[in-house]
C-alpha cells in the first residue's frame, strides 16, 4: 500500500508536509466518504427514517428553513450572541493571561481562583444566571463567557511564557523598561499563539450555544433545534447541527486568514 502511495507521489511518513493541493483533495475525499456512509445507512432499510433522515432530507429541510421560515434570523441572533460573548472572554481574558505569563508573581495570585473556575461546568450556572439576568440576552452570553474565558486565560498564559527568555534578557540589557518589553516584546512575539489559542476557543464557545439557547429562548439556532424536538423533526434538528459546523468552519478559516494576514513572516519560514 505504502508503495502505492509512493508511486502518485504521496509519502507516507511521520511529519511528513503535505502539499496544498493534496489537503483540499484529502478534506474534499473526507467529507465524500462521510457524507456517502451516512446516505447508505439511513437507507439501509430502503425507505428513510423520520428519526434518521439522509442528507437529501435534511437539504431539503435546509431549503426550508431559510426560503419559507425565517431562519436566517434565528443564525443571525446566534452569530450575534457568539460574537459579543467571546469579544468579552477575549477582553478579560488577553490581559489577566498576558500578565500572569508575564509575571510569575501575577501568575501566583490568580492561579488557584483561574484553575479553581476551569473546572466548573458552564452549565451548573444557569440557574444562578437565570435569577440574576432573567430570560433574556444577557444570560445567554454570560453563560458563553463562562464557558470560555477561563481555558483563554490558562491559554493565554501559556502561550506567553513560550517567549523565549533570550528576547526578555537583551531588551533589559538595551535598557528597556518593563511597560515597554511588555508591549514591544512579549506581546508581539506571543500574538501568533494568542490568535490561534483565540481560534481553538472560538469553537468550544460554539459547543456551548446550543445549551445557551435552550433555555428561556425564542430565537437562535437552539431555541429552533427545541421547537423541532418538540414536533419531532429530527430533519431540522440535523439541519441546525449542519449550520452550526459550517458556521464554526468559517470562523476557523477566518482565524486562519487573519492568522496568515497579519504575520507573513511565519510564511516566509514556512509555518
Amino acid at each position: 500500500m505504502w508503495q502505492l502511495l509512493a508511486s502518485v507521489g504521496i509519502r507516507f511518513d511521520f511529519k511528513q508536509p503535505v502539499a496544498p493541493g493534496l489537503k483540499v483533495i484529502l478534506g474534499v475525499a473526507a467529507w465524500v466518504t462521510f457524507i456517502t456512509i451516512w446516505h447508505l445507512a439511513a437507507a439501509g432499510k430502503g425507505t428513510p427514517s423520520p428519526l434518521f433522515p439522509g442528507p437529501l432530507q435534511v437539504l431539503e429541510a435546509l431549503r426550508e428553513l431559510f426560503f419559507e421560515r425565517g431562519f436566517i434570523s434565528d443564525v443571525w441572533s446566534s452569530l450575534r450572541r457568539i460574537g459579543i460573548s467571546f469579544g468579552i472572554a477575549v477582553a478579560i481574558a488577553l490581559p489577566i493571561g498576558v500578565l500572569m505569563g508575564a509575571f510569575p508573581l501575577v501568575a501566583a495570585f490568580f492561579n488557584p481562583l483561574v484553575s479553581a473556575f476551569r473546572y466548573l461546568p458552564a452549565p451548573a450556572f444557569i440557574p444562578l444566571l437565570l435569577m440574576w439576568l432573567g430570560t433574556g440576552d444577557e444570560q445567554k452570553i454570560a453563560l458563553l463567557v463562562i464557558g470560555v474565558v477561563w481555558f483563554l486565560i490558562t491559554l493565554i498564559s501559556d502561550v506567553v511564557r513560550q517567549v523565549p527568555t533570550d528576547f526578555i534578557e537583551t531588551s533589559k540589557t538595551l535598557g528597556a523598561p518593563r511597560r515597554v518589553i511588555l508591549w514591544t516584546v512579549i506581546l508581539p512575539a506571543s500574538m501568533p499563539g494568542i490568535i490561534d489559542t483565540c481560534r481553538q476557543m472560538l469553537a468550544v464557545s460554539w459547543t456551548y450555544l446550543v445549551i445557551a439557547e435552550i433555555v428561556a429562548a425564542t430565537d437562535g439556532i437552539g431555541a429552533m433545534m427545541m421547537r423541532a424536538r418538540r414536533f419531532v423533526h429530527v430533519d431540522d434538528i440535523m439541519a441546525g447541527i449542519v449550520v452550526i459546523g459550517a458556521l464554526g468552519l468559517l470562523c476557523d478559516l477566518a482565524f486562519r486568514g487573519l492568522h496568515w494576514l497579519m504575520f507573513p513572516y511565519l510564511r516566509q519560514r514556512g509555518r
